[in-house]
């Protein structure tokens, strides 16, 4: 039923201007206001996803949206100049000083960060 079709993601945030000027002017993604004050992001790879105001919104305790990116170090250097602060986090995800948790068989290089409404986002080592 549902395997041909382009699925869409959503969040919620609790201050749409907040959210607007984070993703649209500080990590550049593309985006559209639509009716009910909803935000999309546009990605020139594909995909959308959408942006909801909610009055009584708390943030996702999980990684709401991963950004593949050729070089996480690069990308974390990068973000860090535009004030955006990385989580630091322990065993058994230790990251180092930049937040960057190093790749294993595990997993790729990952480093999270957050957006104005609290909400976990990554850049993770393309694969």
């Amino acid at each position: 039923m549902f395997k041909d079709i382009k699925a869409i993601s959503g969040f919620s945030v609790n201050d749409l201007q907040k959210a607007k000027e984070f993703y649209h002017h500080k990590l550049g993604i593309a985006l559209s206001e639509e009716k009910m004050g909803i935000l999309k992001l546009h990605f020139n790879g594909g995909g959308t996803v959408i942006i909801y105001p909610k009055p009584n919104h708390e943030p996702a305790t999980f990684t709401i949206l991963n950004f593949p990116v050729p070089d996480v170090e690069k990308a974390v250097d990068e973000l860090t100049t535009l004030g955006i602060t990385f989580e630091q986090y322990g065993e058994p995800i230790k990251t180092n000083e930049k937040g960057i948790l190093k790749g294993n068989e595990n997993g790729p290089d990952i480093a999270w960060f957050k957006d104005p409404a609290g909400n976990i986002l990554s850049v993770l080592q393309e694969s």
